[in-house]
């Protein structure tokens, strides 16, 4: 059994949905139509871990988090080595606020409830003027069904919010495979979720590189949140999709705020 399948099996076991997401940044421009986002906030299609009061055992904890992953991150600066060694980018050809190189057999030992702070299922990079990958640090995933409680045990609830994507729409068609190989149905025809071929001339273009993301209803900071809608527009609504994540950027600081604060930190220069 392949990687994915393995990956899928796993999933299907711990979620209701048969979905896998990652969260994903805005699109890059100012008319970006629609994105699968990485804005950190309580909503329709967010729910984030509840803060608990900070103890000393904690702060050493989330330090040793940071300076474990410090050391184990430190040749992936180098992006190359991440693809080398089997991590996939995840919608290479979407423009993203933060990419997403997986290893998906970490991943999957992530969601059966092994975690190991020293390989991440997912490295976590921006794109620099010139479009090359500068690392920035790292996300780790937690099952679907983990409680607080379990969660904490991972990354300390008082320095960290895990968060979970929820009530997502994907147009009927999409399917998890689709979504792991970064097929978003740009070269279907009349695909729920794209711009009408009318409405402008750059419509063909946005399609082609967007598939159903371009008009803004569908995906993971769309407008759709219920299944009504989502099924009248021609969509499934997943209630859940993937598990618990939460970012990690270990190298602006020793300031846990930032480590593991819920914005995207200014890459760093070395």
């Amino acid at each position: 059994m392949n990687q994915l399948a393995i990956l899928t099996a796993a999933l299907a076991l711990s979620i209701s949905a048969p979905a896998f997401a990652h969260d994903l940044g805005d699109l890059e421009g100012d008319n970006s139509p629609n994105s699968m986002g990485i804005r950190m906030c309580t909503g329709p299609h967010m729910t984030v871990t509840q803060s608990r009061p900070q103890t000393p055992q904690d702060v050493e904890r989330a330090h040793d988090v940071i300076d474990t992953l410090r050391r184990a991150l430190a040749k992936y600066r180098d992006s190359r080595v991440a693809l080398a060694e089997g991590y996939q980018i995840f919608l290479p050809t979407v423009p993203q606020e933060v990419y997403h190189f997986t290893d998906y057999s970490a991943a999957q030992q992530e969601y059966m409830g092994h975690f190991d702070p020293r390989f991440p299922g997912s490295l976590l990079y921006v794109k620099n003027s010139a479009g090359d990958y500068v690392l920035i640090g790292a996300m780790y995933s937690a099952p679907a069904d983990a409680t607080p409680d379990e969660l904490d045990t991972l990354i300390p609830l008082s320095v960290a919010h895990w968060h979970a994507h929820t009530n997502i729409c994907l147009p009927n068609g999409i399917t998890l495979n689709d979504v792991l190989r970064g097929d978003v149905g740009a070269s279907r025809i009349d695909e729920p979720g794209m711009l009408p071929v009318s409405s402008s001339a750059a419509a063909p273009a946005i399609n082609q590189q967007l598939g159903f993301l371009a008009d803004g209803r569908f995906g993971f900071t769309g407008k759709i949140s219920d299944a009504s809608t989502c099924e009248a527009a021609g969509g499934h609504l997943l209630k859940q999709a993937f598990g618990w994540m939460v970012h990690v950027y270990p190298f602006n600081g020793d300031d846990l705020k930032v480590a593991f604060g819920m914005s995207v930190p200014k890459a760093p220069t070395n």
